[in-house]
């Protein structure tokens, strides 16, 4: 049985949350927090009792975007206590799926919060508690990308990564099969995905030097095909793009 503390700015969004955690037979007690603070001085009281006291908390349920305090900072501070309560993050915001579970989320899930949905997120959080002298909390997997659609996270191989394209403070992952827009800046994507064969080729694109087909020079200028989709290479990336693709070809 799970004790859940409920946490988002918006009232109408947490009585919702609140009614169908309440409905969960595997839930034995929910809270709400309007607000961060709220909710760190609702969290001090659990730790101060201890995991088997009676106001002890097993998972949190955390909005993302709130005033003050957002909810991935406060993930992040729970991460820093011995044993941190589960955190399963409920936003309208599909962008932030990556550093939430950085962060070792249980789980993501989108407004508006299907029952279903929710359930399973439950499920999850119920496993993990009864597992958790054995099973460490989830680790993220450096070879997958947890994304949301319609819903439900699924995880795409970085391997199937053909290349992103930056738009704003955002990425988009294009794969054969599709596109997803994550919220991380493309230089972050460049920096941890270099080791992986990723390069960057332009402003806007980090390429896998795996799915590039060709590589065109057309009047002084340079392009690449990747898949079905011609990228143009800055000048300043050229150089350094013929060279990987050289030594690649050559081992």
């Amino acid at each position: 049985m799970l004790r859940a503390l409920a946490v988002d700015d918006e009232p109408p969004s947490l009585e919702e949350l609140l009614y169908l955690l309440e409905a969960d037979p595997r839930v034995k007690s929910v809270e709400g927090a309007s607000d961060a603070t709220e909710a760190l001085r609702r969290i001090n009281r659990a730790l101060e009792c201890g995991p088997d006291g009676e106001d002890a908390i097993d998972v949190i349920f955390l909005d993302i975007q709130m005033p003050g305090l957002d909810g991935l900072d406060m993930a992040r501070l729970l991460a820093g206590l011995a044993k941190p309560p589960l955190v399963v993050f409920v936003t309208a915001h599909e962008g932030f799926a990556v550093q939430a579970f950085d962060l070792k989320a249980v789980d993501y899930i989108l407004k508006p919060v299907r029952r279903e949905r929710l359930a399973e997120a439950v499920r999850r959080a119920a496993e993990l508690k009864e597992a958790a002298p054995l099973i460490p909390v989830h680790e993220p997997d450096p070879d997958q990308i947890p994304v949301e659609l319609g819903g439900v996270t699924r995880f795409v191989s970085v391997e199937d990564i053909t290349h992103v394209e930056a738009q704003g403070d955002y990425a988009r992952l294009h794969t054969a099969q599709g596109s997803h827009l994550l919220r991380i800046p493309l230089s972050t994507l460049e920096e941890r995905w270099r080791s992986r064969g990723f390069v960057r080729i332009h402003r806007r694109h980090l390429v896998a030097l795996s799915h590039i087909s060709e590589l065109r020079l057309d009047a002084g200028t340079v392009s690449v095909l990747v898949g079905p989709v011609e990228l143009q290479v800055s000048r300043r990336h050229a150089r350094e793009l013929r060279e990987l693709l050289m030594r690649r070809t050559a081992s």
